[in-house]
């Protein structure tokens, strides 16, 4: 039998969603939004199109035109291959002890901790890793709870430590490894003489909502998804990151 010619061939509309998945145009528009300090109102004003369309767009909800696409590509000065190339190598970075910056808690007299990022040089990055150093407080100093949206995850390495979260404390030792939803309360305490000191991993509400994103448009199923503004991280660990890459970006003008 045959084979078709090529004006009779037809794509199958899940594999063509598919692709467009892979290339994750969307986020690709969002971090070129984003490295140019640009709302998605303004973004709307260059190219014509409504803000809403260029959320959904972004979120992965529409399927951008070509037309539209050069609009955008215009605005950032980019050709329209920029969206179809294939994405950059493997992220990999080392951090060496000795370019880490010790930062104290802000808003305090007294910090309760003092903390190093651990991940301060990778773009984009889904996790915010910190080495952080809680030191014994007087009984009658009270340590203000903090929320942000997200999960953490906290391995103690020496010392002891309280960790509250909602209205129940927990007492870690060394070797205790403790996750958590980070939208409930939760604050840490310094619970023996000698300060404690651990290893905390912070993964915003916003990478969780893209994965699944990404997830639901590879499998080619339709479905609506909430609106994933920028997460706003809330007072504690994850909020210090934009201040630490500030003074490492004064230190190290290469990166």
């Amino acid at each position: 039998m045959p084979g078709k010619s090529e004006s009779e061939k037809q794509i199958d509309p899940a594999t063509a969603e598919s692709f467009i998945a892979e290339k994750h145009i969307g986020e690709r528009i969002k971090r070129l939004r984003l490295k140019k300090s640009m709302g998605l109102v303004e973004l709307g004003r260059h190219t014509g199109l409504s803000a809403s369309f260029l959320s959904q767009l972004e979120t992965g909800r529409v399927v951008p035109t070509l037309r539209n696409l050069a609009r955008i590509a215009m605005v950032f000065s980019k050709d329209l291959s920029y969206f179809f190339e294939s994405e950059p190598h493997t992220v990999f970075r080392i951090h060496k002890k000795s370019d880490r910056v010790r930062l104290p808690q802000t808003g305090v007299d007294d910090p309760t901790y003092y903390f190093e990022s651990l991940g301060y040089m990778v773009p984009d990055r889904h996790l915010d890793p910190y080495y952080a150093e809680f030191v014994p407080l007087k009984k009658t100093v009270e340590v203000r709870p903090h929320v942000h949206p997200g999960h953490e995850f906290l391995y103690l390495l020496d010392g002891e430590l309280d960790i509250r979260h909602g209205d129940k404390t927990h007492l870690l030792q060394p070797g205790d490894s403790v996750y958590f939803d980070a939208s409930t309360p939760h604050s840490y305490r310094c619970a023996g003489s000698v300060p404690a000191n651990a290893l905390i991993v912070t993964m915003h509400l916003q990478h969780v909502q893209q994965a699944a994103t990404r997830t639901i448009a590879t499998s080619g199923v339709r479905q609506a998804q909430p609106a994933s503004g920028q997460a706003a991280v809330g007072a504690g660990f994850a909020r210090r990151a934009e201040p630490l890459n500030a003074v490492v970006a004064s230190a190290n003008p290469r990166s």
